[in-house]
């Protein structure tokens, strides 16, 4: 089993930054693709960033491109997510996601991942 701990959620002040964290327990080490969605009171969930655990690959949303960077520290299991120049559109509840076995569907999508964290809510104002 796969349990992933987020933090660093909270509030910002637009034009700010955060920085999120999910650490990874159990065999994570086998771990396909990390990444990052969110989703904002009455929507649907929408995919952030990824990360390929094994090559660091990296994808991102056109709407986060530029401003968030997502990065890995193989040694912790710790996948982090650098939030920059953070907009009030930006709030959220964020949800770190880990796809150990894949089932045919895209990084961005949420059915590919198996384990899912709590979510850590980022609060942006302006």
């Amino acid at each position: 089993q796969v349990q992933l701990v987020e933090s660093g959620g909270g509030l910002v002040q637009a034009g700010g930054s955060l920085r999120l964290s999910c650490a990874a327990s159990g065999r994570t080490f086998s771990s396909y693709t990390m990444g990052w969605f969110r989703q904002a009171p009455g929507k649907e969930r929408e995919f952030v960033a990824a990360i390929r655990w094994i090559g660091g690959n990296t994808y991102y949303a056109d709407s986060v491109k530029g401003r968030f960077t997502i990065s890995r520290d193989n040694a912790e299991n710790t996948v982090f997510l650098q939030m920059n120049s953070l907009k009030a559109e930006d709030t959220a509840v964020y949800y770190c996601a880990a796809d150990r076995y894949y089932n045919g569907k895209p990084y961005y999508s949420a059915g590919a991942y198996e384990h899912w964290g709590q979510g850590t809510q980022v609060t942006v104002s302006s």
